[in-house]
C-alpha cells in the first residue's frame, strides 16, 4: 500500500479539524471524504480542501476508503466504529473511547473480527515533555516511582459536552482519559481501586458534574491522584493544562505538557494568551497512526488503551455515586 485513502466522519469535536490539517500535510495520504449529517460544521473545509461531502457516514464507508477518523459526539463512537469495522475499514477514534465498558468491549471485537486496527486518539503521548520523561524514567534515572500527581483542567467546553444524552459524562469523563493513559503508559500498570470526588461547582445549572478529583491504587502499589476539572474561566490564556509530577525512589519529575509557549498580553483579545510554539502532538499521532497502517505494523495506541483510561473514569462515577473506593 503506497496511499493511504483516509475519510473523516464527524467534526462534532473540534480536534477533527487538527486531524485534517495534519492528514493534509502527509504526501502518503489521500483525503477522499468528510461525513457529517451537520454540513454547517465542514462547510469550511469541504471547500478549502475540495473534499466529497456525505451527509450520511454509510454513503462514505461504502467508497475506496483504507481508513476513517471518527470525531463525533461520544455516544456515537460506538455505532460507527462498528459499522467501520464491518465496512473493512480502519478507524482512529476519538476519545473517550466509548460511555460504557460493553459498547467499548464490542468496538474492538468487531474491529478484531474484521481484520481492521483501531486505534484511540491519545495525542498527549506525543508532547515532548511526555516522551522525555517516559524515556528518563525507563532508563532508571528516578528509580521505582512511588506516586504521581496529575491534572488536566481545563474550560467548560459547553455545545454537546455537558448534554449527557450525547457526552455520556462531564468533566471526569472527558478529562480522566489524557493523563490517565499517560499513567498507564508510563507505569505499565493496571488500576485496582479508585476513590473519586464528583461534582458540579463552577456552574450550577449544568446537567453533568464540572469538577473532579480522583484517587488510584495500582497493581504494582503505586499511588495516584488526578484532578479533572472544567475549572478554567473564560478569561484563562488557554484552554487547560496536562501536568504530572512523578515521584521515585531517587528522584521526581514535573511534566508540564504545554509549557513550550510565549505569554502574549492582548488588548485586542481583551486578556493574556500563551501563544504554543511547541511540536504539533496531533500532527505526530497522525503520522503514527498512517505509518503503522502503510507498513503492516500495529497501531501504537490501541482500542485496549482507550478502553482502559476510560474504565476509570466509569469507575470514578460509581465511586462518587457511592461515596467509596471501588475495586476494578
Amino acid at each position: 500500500m503506497d496511499i493511504l485513502k483516509v475519510g473523516m466522519i464527524s467534526f462534532a469535536h473540534g480536534h477533527a479539524f487538527g486531524y485534517l490539517n495534519s492528514l493534509a500535510l502527509i504526501p502518503a495520504v489521500r483525503i477522499v471524504g468528510i461525513a457529517d449529517e451537520d454540513r454547517s460544521r465542514v462547510e469550511g473545509v469541504v471547500e478549502r480542501y475540495g473534499i466529497p461531502y456525505y451527509a450520511d457516514y454509510r454513503q462514505l464507508l461504502a467508497e475506496d476508503v483504507d481508513a476513517v477518523v471518527i470525531c463525533s459526539e461520544n455516544v456515537h463512537h460506538a455505532q460507527l466504529t462498528i459499522d467501520a469495522a464491518r465496512a473493512k475499514k480502519h478507524v482512529l477514534c476519538e476519545k473517550p473511547l466509548g460511555t460504557t465498558m460493553e459498547e467499548m468491549a464490542q468496538m474492538i471485537a468487531a474491529c478484531e473480527e474484521n481484520g481492521v486496527q483501531l486505534m484511540t486518539a491519545f495525542p498527549c503521548r506525543y508532547l515532548a515533555a511526555v516522551v522525555r520523561a517516559k524515556e528518563a524514567i525507563d532508563q532508571g534515572e528516578i528509580g521505582d516511582i512511588v506516586a504521581i500527581k496529575g491534572t488536566n483542567h481545563g474550560g467548560n467546553p459547553g455545545g454537546w459536552f455537558v448534554d449527557p444524552s450525547l457526552s455520556g459524562g462531564g468533566a471526569v469523563l472527558d478529562h480522566t482519559v489524557h493523563v490517565m493513559d499517560l499513567i498507564h503508559w508510563i507505569l505499565q500498570a493496571n488500576v485496582k481501586e479508585v476513590y473519586a470526588y464528583a461534582a458540579t461547582l463552577f456552574k450550577e445549572e449544568l446537567k453533568v458534574e464540572d469538577a473532579g478529583m480522583l484517587h488510584m491504587k495500582f497493581d504494582n502499589d503505586v499511588i495516584a491522584v488526578l484532578d479533572t476539572s472544567w475549572s478554567r474561566p473564560k478569561s484563562f490564556p488557554t484552554w487547560g493544562d496536562v501536568t504530572m509530577e512523578i515521584v521515585g525512589t531517587k528522584g521526581v519529575i514535573t511534566v508540564d505538557g504545554f509549557a513550550q509557549k510565549n505569554d502574549l498580553f492582548s488588548n485586542a483579545a481583551g486578556k493574556g494568551l500563551y501563544t504554543f510554539w511547541g511540536d504539533d502532538m496531533d500532527a505526530y499521532m497522525i503520522r503514527d497512526f498512517v505509518n503503522a497502517l502503510l507498513q503492516g505494523r500495529q497501531v501504537p495506541v490501541t482500542g485496549e488503551d482507550g478502553m482502559k483510561a476510560a474504565q476509570v473514569a466509569l469507575a470514578a462515577y460509581r465511586s462518587a455515586k457511592l461515596g467509596q473506593p471501588v475495586a476494578l
